[in-house]
């Protein structure tokens, strides 16, 4: 799979609630891996929430990406005074 295949995908948690799209993405440039990635919350068409997580949080990666973990609804979500937006993955 190219990058620009991966921006884009749409997200999955572990109880295939969609979550949101793949903005960016973090990688080591010594060893090449991805160490994290950034989505835009799936909340409605104005949001510009964003989350980071972990390559280790990824499942899988084909048609969608697959988390192992499961993202919490809206009402559990915290934000800060810049916009960002802070969640707490239950495993």
């Amino acid at each position: 799979m190219q990058i620009k295949e991966f921006l884009g995908s749409t997200v999955l948690d572990k109880n295939a609630y969609e979550v949101g799209k793949v903005t960016n993405l973090e990688f080591d440039t010594v060893t090449g891996k991805i160490e994290e990635i950034t989505l835009t919350l799936q909340k409605n068409i104005f949001s510009k929430d964003e989350l980071v997580i972990s390559f280790d949080d990824i499942d899988t990666i084909g048609a969608y990406v697959i988390l192992n973990k499961e993202i919490p609804k809206e009402a559990e979500v915290e934000e800060d005074e810049d916009e960002s937006v802070e969640v707490e993955i239950e495993e």
